[in-house]
């Protein structure tokens, strides 16, 4: 154990809660140039703690140490000063006719995020909602909590108001359903599992609470024919194998012409060796351990399920390192959309070989499994996957490889959730409308 944080009790709950709503008045009307400010100390003072970030979240997650330093503290660095650039240029009150539009902070949010990238995902919600004037709680996963506690002593160094940003800990059905059922609450927004997002938009339904939903996927990609096969094959690999598969846009399904279905599947098994297993620490690892026990047993059960059904194995388990809750890179070939492995989330090393006989049949797999979190399309060039992109049912779909943009909404369709974050249109989920109706006379020029 390198770290022990207390969970909070329904009490705390209630000081955090109404130590946010006693803030909200004063903090709403705070100059945007001032809450800029703010949020830009707060970058200041994570970027002095981004090594010790990538340290514990490499010992709580499991990602390789390398890649942590980059992804899971670099990246939300940097969101955090992205944001504070795009604030100032959200359209916070324009003219429609005779009506003042204004752009009004929600109030009081309750944040609850998971552990699989547990800064990213405080950041796309706690960064966008001070800059649009709400107040915070936030509940990070008790799995992965020690970079929401540096995120709460880097709110300290930046010197914002108390009560701005409030910080509980605990598990989701005690200290998780307090925040969503509390009644100063007006928003809540949450990251994690179908089934979690479920409870929590019934348990907010009850006071018609305003909802965030970032929830869980089963992406496809693509593979149309006259495209780079191999190419596709092996970003397809690593859009699946990062983080273990712990990451809710994976791409778990690869969808190829029947005719390249064998190609596809020889080449996977070339390619995912490469993943080397071992201690995140170690350089040299590129796929570290599950989270639990717990989660390798689940991602083992739905393995031997999908091969009891009818896939083929098409990837050797080797030796597991000795420590950790290890699962080697795995492909399966042979899967039909009807599998649970087709069409359920497993979060974990898991790729499914899928195979189509027409772009028609592609789509409606790529479509059928309830998820619309992301894509890819795969074709000779980026006109010709176009056609297939746009009835894609997913919130963002990458064409030919095409690299993540964090300025872009991201966001899912369907089982996948509600609302979108990144961008300006992270700060947007925070603001609501309102329209001042002006007599004529207001307008005229004096």
């Amino acid at each position: 154990m390198f770290a022990s944080y207390r969970s909070a009790s329904r009490g705390d709950v209630d000081l955090a809660v109404n130590a946010a709503r006693a803030a909200f008045a004063s903090w709403s009307q705070t100059p945007l140039s001032e809450r800029i400010a703010a949020v830009r100390r707060i970058a200041a003072a994570l970027r002095e703690r981004s090594e010790a970030i990538a340290q514990v979240i490499t010992r709580e997650v499991g990602m390789p140490a390398k890649l942590s330093a980059r992804i899971q503290a670099g990246a939300p660095i940097a969101a955090w000063e992205q944001y504070a650039e795009l604030a100032s240029a959200i359209d916070w009150e324009g003219r429609i006719g005779h009506s003042l539009v204004q752009q009004l902070p929600v109030g009081v949010v309750a944040c609850i995020t998971p552990w699989n990238y547990p800064l990213h995902q405080i950041t796309g919600k706690v960064a966008p909602a001070l800059l649009a004037g709400c107040t915070v709680v936030l509940k990070p996963s008790e799995l992965a909590p020690s970079s929401a506690f540096l995120l709460a002593e880097a709110v300290a160094q930046a010197g914002l108001p108390l009560g701005v940003f409030n910080l509980v800990h605990g598990n989701g059905p005690e200290v998780g359903e307090a925040l969503v059922r509390h009644s100063e609450v007006d928003m809540v927004s949450f990251t994690g599992s179908t089934r979690a997002g479920q409870r929590i938009a019934a348990l907010a339904g009850q006071d018609i609470k305003r909802l965030a939903l970032e929830l869980g996927g089963k992406s496809a990609a693509v593979v149309l024919p006259g495209a780079d096969l191999a190419a596709a094959v092996k970003a397809t690999l690593g859009g699946c194998f990062l983080n273990a598969g712990q990451t809710c846009s994976a791409t778990t399904r690869l969808l190829v012409p029947r005719a390249q279905a064998q190609q596809a599947a020889h080449l996977a098994a070339e390619l995912a060796p490469a993943w080397r297993m071992g201690d995140p620490a170690d350089p040299a690892t590129r796929l570290g351990p599950l989270l639990s026990h717990a989660q390798r047993e689940k991602v083992r059960d739905m393995v031997h399920a999908a091969i009891a059904e009818g896939a083929q194995l098409v990837t050797r388990d080797g030796p597991l390192p000795p420590h950790g809750f290890f699962f080697p890179p795995t492909v399966l070939d042979h899967v039909t959309p009807q599998m649970a492995i087709a069409r359920e989330e497993v979060f974990g090393p898991v790729l499914a070989l899928i195979a189509y006989d027409s772009i028609d049949e592609a789509v409606a797999i790529a479509n059928g499994t309830g998820y619309g979190l992301a894509a890819t399309v795969w074709a000779a060039t980026p006109a010709a996957a176009l056609p297939v992109a746009q009835p894609l049912r997913a919130g963002q779909v990458d064409i030919n490889g095409a690299p993540f943009n964090p300025l872009a909404p991201f966001g899912g369709f369907g089982r996948s959730g509600i609302g979108r974050e990144n961008g300006r249109f992270g700060i947007e989920e925070f603001l609501e409308p309102r329209s001042l109706q002006m007599p004529a006379t207001y307008f005229e020029t004096p």
